[in-house]
């Protein structure tokens, strides 16, 4: 079984494809096979299936508005958030009550193994798409380079990541400034296994978000590649990388988050190389190891699927014989 893709996640290879293609290689086909798995959008569901929703997005968004509705919510056999902060949007913005088959577990990503970065040359990098924070890191990078000659940013970032190449268009003055500048190499889009080489080379992730993020894989690799995460305390981003990043007030007029960006990009530089923050980068990379594993992540998913066979079948399915702890023959 795969998950339920639409016209917009078609073509994608974006996080939430990545992670449910990864998980659905870690569980049984037999379990996954009686499943159907939706990635926040709905369009048509299999009533001969056990129905999971799986949110990516945030309340606001008009495709799941209908998360209001208890009528909609009982169309599914479980409903799972990917972030404890997202989960609490819904709660507030939509009115959604707590539930046991409401769940949150988080996104899962492969560890990076320990490598030794090179101490010439700071490597920033900037790995998510354009419209949040390119053009805020554009300018300050520039103007960090008028202060440090040894530091390199490298962008990946372009809406072919989900197949939707007519929308970069609007960026492609963004785009140039990257490659005509002497010190950044700009990617574009480029698979995933690519990014994570030039992760295990970076020492900050330089992002000046102005995106609610609810989960970032593009985060959680980084951690584990022992990068140092610059970004602002907007959204779920905090709850992301459980307070560990170097995170700033988050304000919406641009030049002063540029501002703040700046000096907080200038200590970073100047600190990241010494033995104690290398000493706490390693601790990062515990950290994200432990919560993001994505072998420890697809064991919560397969005990959830097992859980949902042996409690609450679907009417089309034969139910399965599983142990009922509470009855016991006696002698």
């Amino acid at each position: 079984m795969s998950y339920q893709k639409n016209e917009l996640n078609a073509k994608s290879r974006g996080g939430s494809e990545l992670m449910a293609e990864r998980l659905i290689e870690r569980i049984d086909p037999a379990i996954m096979d009686q499943f159907q798995l939706t990635l926040s959008r709905v369009r048509e569901l299999d009533e001969s299936k056990y129905r999971i929703y799986w949110v990516h997005d945030l309340p606001w968004d008009p495709e799941l508005k209908h998360l209001s509705n208890q009528q909609s919510i009982d169309k599914f056999h479980k409903i799972i958030f990917c972030g404890h902060w997202q989960h609490s949007q819904f709660q507030t913005v939509l009115g959604m009550p707590h539930s046991p088959n409401i769940h949150v577990i988080n996104t899962g990503i492969e560890p990076f193994e320990n490598v030794v970065k090179e101490q010439d040359t700071i490597r920033l990098i900037y790995t998510s798409t354009p419209q949040r924070g390119l053009d805020i890191l554009i300018p300050v990078f520039d103007a960090l380079c008028q202060k440090y000659d040894n530091i390199h940013l490298d962008v990946f970032s372009s809406f072919k990541i989900y197949g939707w190449e007519e929308a970069d268009k609007q960026f492609e003055p963004l785009y140039k400034a990257c490659i005509d500048h002497p010190k950044i190499t700009y990617h574009g889009f480029q698979p995933n296994e690519v990014v994570r080489e030039h992760l295990k080379k970076a020492h900050i992730l330089a992002y000046p978000s102005t995106w609610m993020e609810c989960s970032s894989a593009s985060i959680i690799e980084a951690m584990s590649a022992g990068v140092q995460i610059v970004a602002p305390n907007f959204g779920g981003i905090p709850d992301i990388t459980g307070n560990l990043g170097l995170h700033y007030p988050w304000v919406e007029d641009k030049n002063m988050h540029a501002t703040m960006f700046y000096n907080i990009m200038c200590h970073v530089i100047d600190t990241v190389l010494e033995e104690q923050n290398q000493n706490y980068l390693k601790f990062i990379k515990m950290y994200a190891d432990q919560r993001y594993n994505i072998d420890k992540i697809a064991y919560l998913w397969d005990g959830l699927l097992r859980s949902i066979i042996n409690a609450d079948p679907p009417k089309a399915l034969p139910k399965p014989q599983g142990v009922n702890f509470f009855e016991y023959n006696t002698p």
